[in-house]
């Protein structure tokens, strides 16, 4: 499995740079301000920069439409079809399918992928009779708000270098997926995502932001093969970025009270992951699975009174078992798929 098969220009520097410290910057307003589902200050802003290619108008409304329209779902169906979960369950599935439909159209990738992480997490903590369901949706949207700013400060202060063009062939005119294969990529997102929400109900896994986070994360490739190739990279970067959350622990050991020191070792490790997403050539690999990991640990999970050790070594063995089984329920659903011409990934 080749990892570094993309040079280190200066541009690339730049872009894990502001990764780096974006998220760094999303730690700091959550843990100063002491606001809840911290994750959300920190992973958004991973995402806006380190899987934008570039952050313009259009990002910026998927974004914040992303944002609204989950906190929408989740509170109508929390609200109304709470005691209905048979009847909350297919409406959720019919959510993740045009979800992962706009995943599969292209344009609107941005806003159906953090949609889909919007509503599986929020409509799994809303569940909870002690969640502040309204806190939460709140919470939600101003992460992404205070994300936004973050990530347009930075790529001002921080901004690409020009490049010389280089001569090239014209760009081939895109060829747009045909209607089976859009139908294959939504149905298998929709119904693996949301056989993930029924287990997490089921079993009652309130503590494993992580390895929810990770079955959502392997089906953004939409189809089998990439999952699988995904897959394999998320679980080394999970297991490096607990490795340096372990290492960090114990590095501070009694001072993970002072914000200081936390984010100074938190910036550390995520510019690192960056790097590696930068060799990677930006797109999901070890590095981005390491800087979202990391940003779960310090985001969720980091406070004076929890001991990240055990929680760090939890979220190792449950993100695993999460890989493995989210593997063999996607490999059923696409071979499932396959068997019929109108839901065909390819011919």
């Amino acid at each position: 499995m080749q990892l570094w098969h993309q040079p280190l220009t200066e541009n690339a520097m730049r872009r894990g740079l502001r990764v780096s410290l974006g998220a760094s910057f999303g730690f700091v307003f959550c843990k100063f301000f002491e606001l809840d589902f911290g994750v959300f200050f920190v992973v958004t802003p991973i995402l806006l920069l380190g899987a934008v290619a570039k952050i313009n108008a259009n990002i910026v409304r998927q974004s914040l439409a992303a944002a609204v329209v989950s906190g929408l779902e989740v509170g109508l169906l929390a609200a109304i079809f709470s005691s209905h979960p048979l009847l909350m369950t297919m409406l959720a599935f019919l959510l993740f399918v045009y979800k992962f439909a706009c995943m599969s159209g292209g344009s609107l990738f941005l806003f159906g992928s953090t949609g889909v992480l919007n509503l599986s997490i929020m409509l799994h903590f809303a569940s909870y009779s002690s969640a502040d369901l309204n806190g939460m949706i709140a919470v939600n949207i101003w992460a992404n708000v205070v994300a936004l700013l973050i990530a347009l400060a930075l790529v001002h202060v921080i901004p690409d270098r020009p490049v010389s063009p280089k001569p090239a062939a014209a760009p081939a005119a895109p060829v747009p997926k045909p209607g089976h294969r859009r139908r294959h990529e939504a149905l298998l997102g929709a119904t693996v995502a949301t056989l993930s929400f029924v287990v997490f109900q089921v079993f009652n896994l309130n503590d494993s932001l992580s390895a929810q986070a990770t079955t959502l994360l392997l089906l953004f490739p939409l189809h089998w093969n990439g999952a699988l190739s995904y897959a394999r990279k998320r679980v080394m970067g999970v297991t490096l970025g607990v490795t340096f959350g372990v290492a960090s622990q114990l590095l501070l050991y009694n001072w993970s009270d002072q914000l200081l020191l936390v984010s100074l070792l938190l910036w550390i490790g995520l510019l690192m992951f960056s790097y590696v997403h930068a060799k990677e050539g930006g797109v999901p690999g070890l590095g981005f699975g390491g800087l979202t990991t990391l940003g779960i640990l310090f985001g969720q999970y980091l406070s004076p009174n929890q001991d990240i050790i055990f929680s760090a070594l939890y979220r190792v063995s449950s993100i695993v078992v999460a890989v493995i089984i989210t593997l063999f329920v996607c490999y059923l659903v696409h071979r499932i798929l396959n068997r019929f011409e109108a839901t065909r990934f390819g011919y």
